[in-house]
């Protein structure tokens, strides 16, 4: 999401619009249900969907720079992109293992940077920010109501995703941390509620994000 999320606003979307791209979405736009083989989505529909929204840019035209970081599930291995296509990238950083087909970009089969890197503050540093603002929304619901393989999938890597978090070492400005309750990484409701989540957390961490801007001036 976060690759999504930026890469709209670095196109120029501002954040009421991308408020109400969030209000609109519905399952019917991205999911394009396929025989399962490396996943059950083939994602054709959601990379449509980005290009449109993108207005047809490549990453090296957006400003504020964003990049976009996947996994080369075949080596292991971070991949950033600051440069090409931007649906291919998004795409290829939204493809939850097992639920999206990956996305192949060069000879590399590419899935959800999640997987290796959940809060990549790294790269904005290497990209020369002097202060970063993270937003960490790796919690996990506890006792779910675990019923189809979608949720044993999102609940295994939400697990994983929040030791990951737990026991590294994230040297950032600042850190959010939104409350999600039940929220669920393929169900687009209670948008409003999420929404006024992630603004409360953000204001209550307003003081230090004000402190760091000084500082980084």
């Amino acid at each position: 999401m976060g690759a999504l999320i930026g890469s709209l606003y670095g196109v120029g979307h501002p954040p009421g619009h991308l408020e109400r791209f969030a209000m609109l979405f519905r399952r019917k736009y991205y999911l394009d249900i396929t025989v399962p083989k490396m996943g059950f989505v083939a994602g054709k529909k959601v990379k449509e969907l980005i290009k449109m929204l993108s207005k047809g840019k490549r990453l090296e035209d957006l400003h504020p720079p964003v990049a976009v970081v996947a996994t080369d599930l075949k080596r292991g291995e971070r991949v950033v992109f600051r440069q090409g296509e931007i649906a291919a990238a998004v795409r290829a950083s939204i493809a939850i293992p097992g639920i999206f087909v990956p996305e192949i970009i060069n000879g590399k089969i590419l899935v959800d940077g999640g997987v290796i890197d959940r809060v990549p503050v790294s790269i904005v540093k290497d990209m020369g920010a002097d202060v970063t603002i993270a937003v960490d929304v790796s919690g996990f619901r506890i006792e779910p109501n675990i019923m189809t393989i979608y949720d044993v999938l999102l609940q295994s890597m939400d697990i994983m995703a929040h030791e990951m978090i737990r026991h590294q070492e994230l040297d950032c400005s600042v850190m959010i941390r939104p409350t999600l309750d039940d929220a669920s990484s393929l169900v687009f409701t209670r948008v409003e509620q999420l929404i006024e989540q992630g603004y409360k957390a953000a204001y209550s961490q307003m003081d230090k994000i004000k402190l760091a801007i000084e500082k980084g001036n």
